[in-house]
């Protein structure tokens, strides 16, 4: 897919905000839909049909928080990058749980937004050539149908989700560092912090592990990251 042909839906109440993320995003290729609100972002929606979305968390209305559930709830195939103020730690967490993807904290270099978004945007859009299905336990992971499957029903995952859990699985037991995966998985121009792996890591244990406090698949290396566990031990799932 080429950039030109990208969508992004720019979610922002403030006007002059809106239009400068806008102007910027156009500039350097995307066709950009903006909307003033959460209800015209989810009017938007169905008819637009982002690709990626830049969606600021405090809206009038319906807020950033909600949208983002509401997108998550439906099609959970476009990319999310939410707006914050600063000090808005427990907004910017509850989002990343809600599904976003990534978040940055105004006022930002819109250099770096684009920086971001292609990054993301290069992941999503990795593909094999040969089908390959990685299976460990109960899990069935479709790289070429882009699916998980937990005891033969399809898991429902984010474009994040999905990149964090395929890195996993072609790596068996190596520990990974956090660096190591944000890199590979946000990118290496990445300038966020950890604490936005550790919550993708905890949604990803909800939706895979029988007991996410006691997760049997993704080991956490103390101090260090992540280790996917290879061995079964006998263990019938």
């Amino acid at each position: 897919m080429h950039d030109h042909k990208i969508k992004v839906l720019v979610v922002e109440d403030e006007a002059s905000i809106r239009r400068f993320i806008t102007l910027n995003l156009e500039m350097a290729g995307y066709e950009v839909g903006e909307a003033a609100s959460g209800e015209e972002a989810l009017a938007m929606l169905t008819v637009f049909l982002p690709d990626l979305l830049v969606l600021d968390l405090m809206l009038p209305g319906i807020n950033g928080l909600e949208v983002c559930r509401h997108i998550r709830e439906t099609m959970p195939e476009p990319l999310i990058i939410m707006l914050t103020a600063k000090g808005q730690d427990t907004d910017k967490i509850m989002g990343l749980e809600l599904g976003a993807d990534d978040y940055m904290v105004k006022p930002f270099n819109p250099f770096e937004l684009i920086a971001r978004i292609k990054a993301m945007l290069r992941r999503r859009n990795r593909f094999e050539t040969v089908r390959t299905i990685y299976t460990y336990g109960n899990l069935h992971l479709d790289i070429a149908a882009n699916k998980l499957l937990r005891d033969n029903r399809e898991v429902e995952l984010t474009p994040t989700e999905y990149s964090i859990l395929k890195m996993f699985m072609e790596n068996p037991g190596k520990a990974l560092k956090r660096e190591e995966i944000l890199n590979a998985v946000w990118g290496e121009d990445y300038f966020g912090d950890t604490k936005t792996l550790d919550v993708h890591i905890r949604r990803l244990r909800e939706k895979i592990e029988d007991n996410p406090s006691e997760p049997w698949y993704i080991k956490t290396v103390w101090g260090s990251g992540y280790r996917w566990q290879p061995e079964f031990d006998g263990r019938v799932p």
